[in-house]
C-alpha cells in the first residue's frame, strides 16, 4: 500500500509542468471582513538571473514593491490616494499581512492638460513606496478595500556597492 502512495506521488510530480510552483498554504490567513479582498502574491523562487552581469542573483538582494491602487481614466495632473499600507503580525503564527488603512480620496496637481484626452492610469494609495524584503517561501497577503487593486514590482540591487563620503 505505501509503495503505491509513493508511486502515485511520483507519478503527479512527473505529470506536473516543468517549472509549476505548488502553491502555499493560506490557511493560517484569516478571510476579508465585508468590504474588502485578500490580495495573494507568490513569488516565484526559481526566477531566471539576470543577464546584466551587474545585478545580483542572490534573493537576499532582492525586494517586492507593493502597489495597492485603482485604474482609472484621467488627464495630465499626478494623482494619489490617502491613506498607507500597515505590516500587522497574525497573533500566534508570527506571519505578516499587511493592510489599507485610511484609504481617502483621490489627491492630485492642477496643472492645465489643454487637447490632451484622459488615459488609463493606475492611481497608487499613498506617497511613500512600500518596500519588503523578498522571501519566497512565505504569501504576501495584502487586505484591501472593494474596488482597489494589488499589485507589485521586484527591485533587484546591484552587485557593487558605492562608498559614502565621510565630512
Amino acid at each position: 500500500m505505501r509503495s503505491v502512495a509513493l508511486f502515485s506521488a511520483v507519478l503527479t510530480l512527473a505529470v506536473a509542468p516543468a517549472g509549476a510552483i505548488p502553491l502555499l498554504d493560506l490557511k493560517p490567513y484569516p478571510a476579508p471582513v465585508a468590504g474588502e479582498q485578500r490580495w495573494v502574491i507568490q513569488l516565484n523562487p526559481l526566477l531566471k538571473p539576470s543577464p546584466d552581469p551587474s545585478i545580483s542573483n542572490n534573493p537576499a538582494d532582492w525586494r517586492v514593491q507593493l502597489l495597492v491602487g485603482q485604474e482609472l481614466e484621467l488627464d495630465c495632473n499626478l494623482h494619489r490616494f490617502t491613506g498607507r499600507l500597515r505590516s500587522e503580525r497574525l497573533p500566534g503564527l508570527g506571519y505578516s499581512v499587511y493592510r489599507v488603512e485610511q484609504p481617502g480620496p483621490m489627491v492630485s496637481t492642477r496643472k492645465a492638460c489643454p487637447g490632451q484626452t484622459p488615459s488609463k492610469q493606475f492611481v497608487p494609495l499613498g506617497d511613500k513606496p512600500f518596500v519588503l524584503p523578498f522571501n519566497a517561501s512565505l504569501p504576501i497577503v495584502v487586505y484591501a478595500p472593494d474596488g482597489f487593486t494589488v499589485r507589485y514590482r521586484l527591485w533587484k540591487a546591484e552587485n557593487s556597492s558605492q562608498a559614502a563620503q565621510l565630512r
